[in-house]
């Protein structure tokens, strides 16, 4: 694909769509197992429009990242909101998610996910409640206002007990995003720059004290904001690749061949080094 010359956001919203939907359904890999229950979580794979104050030019479709807060674990890194699943509230709310006007109801492909395996559409429903309702916790995203796109194959966490199910979809109009205290801000990618070989690169990590291999290298995406440079890897790396893998057939360049770059976790990498401040009212009375 020409990186420069995507296709007008309605085509590129059908070809993800359509790649998404079409995906051959594996009951094993959406529906964890029960020791799998207790540390599974959902994450919004979120697309949409850039505003003129990402520095990207307005419109340009983009992946919208969470750049993590110092008060959390993992500070520093880019992810996608989400959370750990809630089986009460999130179940009632994917019922919703299901209607007919809602985000899923209106989904093409449903119908045919829905009669090949109504069990395994469930929990698709389930990790989509609560991958909009972490985005709606962490950044005020409208869960009214996203166009369901499809399910990506789940992931594992290398560094923590977590099995991530990775829901994709697209934010219609103007975003109007308000950050939590685990957000330190949003960062708009365009998709055109996670296309292009060129950004990728050969990240060695320096980890003391934090994993038992003090040094990895690993495959990363390099990308520079208006705010700095950002290096996209770990487990958001391999969802954004999957993502890229399904609906483009796009792989970055071999380990070997890309360029080093160097960089090191910091002390306080698996605690977050400030601390949490009091939640907000109406969290509180969630807890």
């Amino acid at each position: 694909m020409d990186t420069e010359r995507l296709p007008p956001t309605p085509v590129l919203l059908a070809r993800i769509r359509d790649a998404l939907g079409l995906q051959k359904m594996k009951a094993p890999g959406y529906v964890p197992e029960p020791s799998d229950l207790a540390a599974t979580s959902a994450v919004l794979v979120l697309l949409g429009g850039a505003p003129p104050q990402s520095g990207n030019a307005a419109g340009t479709p983009c992946l919208i990242f969470n750049k993590r807060s110092r008060a959390v674990r993992q500070p520093g890194d880019l992810c996608f909101a989400g959370g750990g699943v809630t089986r009460r509230f999130d179940s009632l709310f994917a019922r919703l998610l299901r209607l007919p006007f809602g985000p899923l109801g209106r989904w093409p492909h449903r119908v045919r996910w829905q009669r090949e395996n109504e069990a395994l559409w469930r929990w698709v429903a389930l990790y989509a409640a609560t991958a909009l309702r972490e985005a709606f916790e962490e950044m005020r995203l409208n869960p009214c206002r996203i166009t369901f796109l499809g399910p990506l194959p789940p992931q594992r966490l290398v560094l923590f007990r977590r099995l991530l199910y990775p829901m994709a979809a697209w934010l219609r109009g103007k975003p109007r995003f308000r950050p939590n205290w685990e957000v330190e801000r949003i960062v708009w990618i365009p998709l055109a720059a996670l296309l292009d070989p060129a950004n990728y690169v050969h990240y060695r990590i320096a980890a003391p004290q934090v994993t038992a291999n003090r040094v990895r290298d690993v495959p990363a995406f390099r990308f520079r904001t208006p705010a700095g440079e950002e290096i996209l890897w770990g487990v958001t790396f391999r969802i954004t690749l999957a993502f890229l893998q399904t609906c483009f057939s796009f792989s970055p360049p071999a380990l070997e061949d890309l360029p080093l770059v160097e960089g090191r976790l910091p002390e306080d990498y698996l605690t977050g080094g400030l601390e949490r401040p009091d939640p907000e009212p109406w969290a509180a009375r969630r807890r």
